[in-house]
């Protein structure tokens, strides 16, 4: 189990122009992700999602807040306390053609962090020759064919193959997906997210999915929760199919109404939430964050929600006025 409580974090601004100014990536995040479970996060970009998502992993540091690994606070541990317990977490990133090294072959890569753990356990070099097989057929690839290459004879889709099985060699119990399928071509997509939920289901990994997709987001983690997350802000919580289904704060039924349509074969939803005007990053933060850009506002929003329950729906958000609005498209024989 990793869960996070009050995850603050603030970069400051570089370059002659912005130097000094201040930029709030989170805002008191609150999450929590079980063994074998999965969860989603979803927003436009800027939101602060990847960098949450870097904070999970051991890859950036937080300012407030707490990290817990297994029963374990982050904060009170030093840098090389910490390696073992976020080694059970890997990052596949979004760009499989930077993630390796065009000098290195497969098995080179595979190599390195296979040595270091046979070290580790008192291994023989032949067990990583086996264990480098069998991480690249996990992730459906012939070691016989691959393991020779460089990545650049692999295709998109292959490379992200090959960057999963690197996190398979450290046995992870958990893989954060950072828009893993956002730079592969379309056709392959589907693969590499059928892949993720394999090895959840077969390996008991638990898996993060970030993406500003809705659609990957639910064939990943359909039994999971989404988290929606506006300028540093967890808006709304629950179940996938809840959240989709049945949103209620105001952003994320304008996230949804965004989703293309099929002209012919589905019909937009009911009640399309749009925006009163684009993202502004010099807009007020002393109030609900969403306040300026929603068409529903009321005379609470000078004020910051929290995010909770109230009564009449199954989800967190963090909304004065909630209220479900049909915003999905469906299928035209369903109308």
């Amino acid at each position: 189990m990793i869960t996070g409580t009050g995850i603050v974090k603030t970069f400051k601004q570089r370059g002659n122009v912005l130097a000094g100014r201040e930029v709030r990536a989170l805002r008191g995040v609150d999450f929590a992700i079980p063994k074998g479970g999965a969860a989603s996060f979803i927003g436009e970009s800027g939101c602060g999602k990847t960098t949450l998502g870097r904070i999970i992993a051991g890859l950036e540091s937080y300012d407030e807040g707490e990290v817990v690994i297994d029963g374990t606070a982050m904060s009170g541990l030093k840098p090389k306390q910490r390696q073992p317990h976020f080694r059970k977490i890997q990052m596949i990133h979004q760009d499989p053609y930077s993630a390796l090294n065009p000098t290195r072959t497969i098995h080179q890569t595979l190599f390195a962090p296979l040595s270091l753990r046979a070290k580790q356990t008192g291994r023989s070099k032949s067990w990583i020759e086996e264990r480098a097989a069998e991480v690249l057929a996990l992730v459906g690839l012939d070691p016989g064919s691959v393991l020779a290459r460089y990545p650049h004879q692999l295709s998109g889709g292959m490379r992200q193959r090959v960057v999963i099985a690197r996190a398979l060699t450290v046995d992870p119990e958990m893989l954060v997906a950072d828009e893993a399928v956002s730079m592969i071509d379309v056709s392959l997509r589907l693969g590499i997210l059928a892949l993720l939920k394999d090895l959840r289901e077969r390996l008991g990994v638990s898996v993060l999915f970030i993406t500003h997709d809705v659609a990957t987001a639910r064939y990943i983690g359909d039994d999971g929760e989404l988290y929606v997350i506006y300028r540093g802000q967890v808006i709304e919580r629950g179940a996938v199919d809840t959240v989709i289904a049945d949103p209620v704060h105001p952003y994320t039924q304008s996230l949804l109404s965004a989703i293309p349509v099929l002209h012919g074969l589905e019909r937009p939803g009911e009640e399309p939430v749009v925006p009163l005007s684009s993202l502004d990053a010099a807009d007020d933060d002393t109030g609900c964050l969403f306040a300026s850009r929603c068409p529903f506002r009321g005379d609470r929003c000078g004020e910051r929600p929290l995010l909770q329950v109230t009564e009449g729906f199954p989800q967190e958000h963090a909304c004065f006025y909630p209220e479900r609005r049909s915003v999905i498209a469906r299928p035209l024989s369903e109308v």
